[in-house]
């Protein structure tokens, strides 16, 4: 019977465990957005949270190792935002996919924040958040690479190359004006000209390519 009742018991333990990890991450998430990596410490993170250090310190090693756990949670979804949807004339596609990555960008703006934030402050050692920053990022690169490729299968690699960073370059200054813009800026109507605008550039490209 004991035996029994144990597996309940450990469910209910891990269920509050992941609990206590969300909430801690949702704490260090928020602070870390507003105040960078510098500006986020376990203490402010514990008063966030409500939660003592040492629960904190139970599910993460350190400050590092908790704020690259916040960049990896928020990965999935991001990578998803940049995927091309299925099916549909080449121009709609690439507008819809620019519309996902504002959304996403709207529905989570605080992971692109830090991720930012990371991504400009450069230290004598690297933390391990910001180095998981730029992987995903450069995935992010990849996925958005392999949409150029398929929409317009005729460009070189160095155009598709370096339209897939002007697409992710361009994403991020779009983030950024709706920061210091806040509500005058609509996201979503800068993002559906963005995707317009690669799409002009790859056929373009594709005309000078065949005038040649």
């Amino acid at each position: 019977m004991a035996k029994n009742s144990d597996g309940p018991k450990r469910r209910q333990r891990r269920a509050d465990g992941e609990l206590s990890r969300n909430r801690i991450l949702d704490a260090a998430t928020e602070i870390a957005a507003e105040r960078g990596y510098e500006g986020t410490s376990i203490g402010a993170v514990s008063a966030k949270c409500g939660l003592p250090a040492s629960s904190i310190y139970w599910h993460f090693k350190d400050k590092d190792d908790l704020i690259a756990a916040v960049i990896e949670r928020s990965f999935s979804t991001w990578l998803a935002a940049w995927r091309l949807p299925d099916g549909g004339e080449p121009q709609d596609r690439l507008v819809e996919a620019a519309a996902q990555t504002a959304k996403a960008l709207l529905d989570s703006p605080d992971f692109i924040r830090l991720g930012l934030m990371l991504a400009l402050e450069r230290r004598p050692v690297e933390p391990r958040a910001r180095t998981m920053f730029l992987n995903v990022r450069d995935q992010a690169l990849k996925e958005i690479l392999a949409s150029v490729e398929e929409l317009a299968p005729g460009l070189s690699d160095a155009q598709a190359l370096q339209l897939a960073t002007y697409a992710i370059a361009g994403a991020d200054g779009l983030f950024i004006a709706k920061e210091i813009g806040g509500d005058s800026v609509d996201l979503l109507a800068l993002f559906e000209i963005h995707g317009r605008a690669i799409y002009d550039v790859a056929a373009r490209m594709l005309a000078e390519g065949e005038g040649r």
